[in-house]
């Protein structure tokens, strides 16, 4: 235990290790040498049940740390380590975060990093494993004096020591004043320990010669891999490609290993190159299975992302996957077995997850997981694992690839040539703006590391404006002779840097339609066409044209989106067919009117629906059915189109929620801690809010009046 053993260090308790290498009881043990440990602590307990000291057996639940291969418990053991002096080099490696050599993304990380070294404990290297850097040191034992005045006059005269590839020293364990007379008696005069700086056959054959002998252990995996920076480039050589890629940029790693690894990397590289090995750290979430564990081939938790690939592609793995790199939380995926037989997906349980074979629910066959072993299992289909959080990533893909397909067929007879500003349109002003705002937002999340932010930008402008606006309201331009050069224009433009964008998250969909759009258009540009580069993968990156941002424009757009859903979810709730006419009104302030009715043109053609009313003074028609959006109301008339009933329900339903919204906003605002206490403007923006919702749940009863007495009649 790590206290008991602390505690026995600051009461200078002898440290008695009872323990063979091979985990059997040593003679220290006594009578129970020879003994397993399981079989020692039976016969201990069978040895005091026998003197009669034996209170009671409970059985009772511990925390023991159990090795996740051989799943037995972990014994601390006693044995003679090697240890690097860490005062210097911890000092080191926390001033090259503290001054910003190293900086650590996000920022509340590095307090662990710096806490931990702050502690400067001495760093125990030795480790009794089969592979990995043997320690470089030889050892001889010294019976007296003489022999060790012998022995180092050899050494001092040895080619390597002068060459600087060698050096020795001297223990003396018989000099530790915490010792007894007896236990000095004990020990040996002195023992030579012998470090060979390099691999150098003749200098160890010399050395062993003498009956040195080196060291069984190896060197710490973490020790090893604290090298890799440098040690991968050639290093001690002054390599060219040492020069060129050591300081790298970015280490990007997960926050398990930031002492473990980063730390150590960080020193490693400040005392064999004099430089830290990287200038950022970036640390990324976790995955987690769906029980919040780690993931782990010995827990039989993983995915496997050659079955992710398989299933959806490997754009929708990556993409799926950044979607998910929040920076503030670890992600929880859970697993499922696709039967190969009729692709039903089967949860993966702490029970099953193990198994190397498994019956589908649905169609009740058999087929093998990645743990089967005999050949019977393996005869089987194997049953991938997979994870339905990637089928966000696979349907963006879809409609990707459909938006883009539409453009390129509609690019026919393309020309290159300047586009004038005075020649866009309205969406072309809009689309172009929103463009270099997602361009600037996508950038700053990149270069601060927010992967998720930037997926979400790129997914929800290239779905909800590019796809489904953008491309339906070029269709009728595109039919048009007379406007058909211009629109094929902006569409090739808007896609070339669209993809650009969207390269790093799916590399290979975006290679294949820069491809194809080459093909149509090589030339692209609005301002002076340009030739596109050979592959996207060299492309430059996009900048933002700043010049093209109008926050008119996009607020404009941005409710007219609104709205559009709000009448397309009322022909969808009534069941009302697409090719149905219907007429809509809104409710709004005059400053929202005069931003929504330059665009009636756009609901006609986008949704079949003629507008009859704008602005603060609209009435809902006798039967109506409506949506509630922030300082909007839609209402479609229902004149011999309304379900009744069901319309009926959904408003009922709209309006105890809203209610109870009132209720609660009501009694927060009655609450004279709250309104004193609150920032003005925060207690007047819920003011705003509460009056807002009592509109709306009016607008409601009033429609349910009519609804009601439609019923009645």
């Amino acid at each position: 235990d790590p206290n008991d053993y602390e505690v026995g260090k600051r009461q200078s308790l002898p440290m008695i290790n009872i323990l063979n290498p091979d985990g059997t009881m040593n003679a220290a043990a006594g009578k129970y040498e020879g003994l397993s440990i399981k079989d020692a602590r039976k016969q201990v307990v069978a040895d005091l049940d026998a003197l009669g000291l034996l209170g009671e057996i409970e059985a009772r639940q511990i925390e023991m740390a159990h090795s996740d291969r051989s799943k037995t418990a972990i014994e601390p053991y006693l044995a003679n380590q090697w240890f690097v002096r860490m005062d210097t080099l911890a000092q080191m490696a926390m001033d090259a975060v503290s001054d910003g050599r190293v900086k650590i993304v996000p920022p509340r990380y590095a307090k662990g990093y710096l806490d931990w070294l702050g502690e400067k404990r001495d760093w125990p290297v030795s480790r009794q494993l089969w592979w990995g850097h043997r320690i470089p040191i030889w050892s001889r034992v010294e019976t007296d004096e003489q022999e060790l005045e012998d022995i180092e006059a050899y050494l001092d005269a040895d080619p390597a020591l002068e060459q600087g590839q060698m050096s020795y020293f001297v223990e003396r364990p018989r000099e530790d004043e915490s010792l007894t007379p007896e236990e000095k008696a004990d020990l040996p005069h002195a023992v030579i320990q012998v470090c060979i700086q390099d691999e150098d056959p003749e200098t160890e054959s010399r050395i062993e010669e003498l009956g040195f002998t080196q060291d069984p252990d190896v060197l710490d995996t973490w020790f090893s891999s604290a090298l890799w920076p440098h040690s991968t480039l050639g290093w001690p050589e002054k390599t060219e490609a040492l020069d060129y890629f050591y300081p790298t940029d970015l280490l990007s790693t997960s926050r398990d290993i930031i002492t473990l690894w980063v730390a150590r990397m960080v020193l490693a590289g400040l005392h064999n190159m004099g430089e830290v090995p990287f200038r950022e750290v970036y640390i990324h979430p976790k995955i987690l299975d769906g029980y919040g564990e780690t993931m782990s081939k010995s827990k039989g938790n993983g995915i496997d992302p050659l079955d992710v690939q398989e299933k959806v592609g490997a754009d929708s793995l990556r993409f799926g996957l950044a979607y998910l790199t929040t920076e503030t939380q670890d992600v929880r995926m859970p697993a499922e077995f696709e039967c190969p037989h009729c692709n039903h997906v089967m949860e993966q349980t702490k029970k099953n997850r193990m198994l190397p074979k498994l019956a589908c629910k649905a169609c009740g066959k058999e087929f093998s997981t990645q743990w089967a072993q005999t050949e019977a299992d393996k005869a089987l289909p194997r049953g991938a694992v997979v994870s339905e959080r990637f089928e966000l990533g696979r349907n963006f893909c879809n409609k990707l690839w459909n938006a883009a397909r539409f453009v390129l067929i509609n690019l026919d007879g393309y020309t290159p040539g300047p586009v004038a500003d005075a020649d866009l349109q309205l969406e072309d002003r809009w689309i172009l703006s929103r463009l270099a705002t997602v361009t600037q937002g996508v950038d700053e999340a990149l270069d601060s590391y927010r992967f998720a932010e930037a997926a979400r930008l790129l997914y929800d402008f290239a779905w909800d404006e590019f796809c489904s606006f953008y491309v339906e309201m070029m269709k009728e331009r595109l039919a048009d002779a007379q406007g058909r050069a211009a629109a094929q224009r902006v569409l090739a433009s808007t896609l070339d840097q669209l993809l650009r964008l969207l390269h790093p998250l799916v590399p290979f969909i975006t290679e294949d339609l820069w491809q194809r759009l080459a093909e149509i258009a090589p030339e692209r540009g609005l301002a002076e066409p340009t030739a596109a580069a050979e592959a996207i993968i060299i492309a430059p990156w996009p900048t933002a044209d700043t010049a093209r941002i109008d926050a008119t424009i996009e607020q404009r757009f941005a409710k007219f989106q609104a709205t559009l859903g709000g009448i397309r979810e009322i022909r969808s709730r009534q069941n009302i067919a697409p090719k149905q006419e219907i007429e809509f009104s809104v409710r709004c302030d005059e400053e929202i009117k005069a931003l929504l009715a330059p665009l009636e043109a756009y609901f006609e053609s986008m949704a079949n629906a003629k507008t009859t009313g704008w602005g603060p003074d609209t009435k809902a028609p006798e039967l109506s059915a409506n949506v509630s959006l922030p300082g909007i109301e839609v209402f479609v008339d229902l004149a011999d189109l309304i379900d009744v009933p069901s319309e009926i329900a959904r408003n009922e339903k709209e309006l105890e929620k809203l209610q109870g919204f009132i209720a609660g906003k009501e009694k927060q605002l009655s609450n004279k801690n709250f309104t004193d206490k609150a920032p003005a403007n925060v207690v007047a923006e819920h003011r705003q809010s509460l009056e807002d919702a009592k509109q709306q749940a009016a607008s409601i009863e009033a429609t349910l009046v009519n609804l009601r007495a439609r019923r009645s009649s």
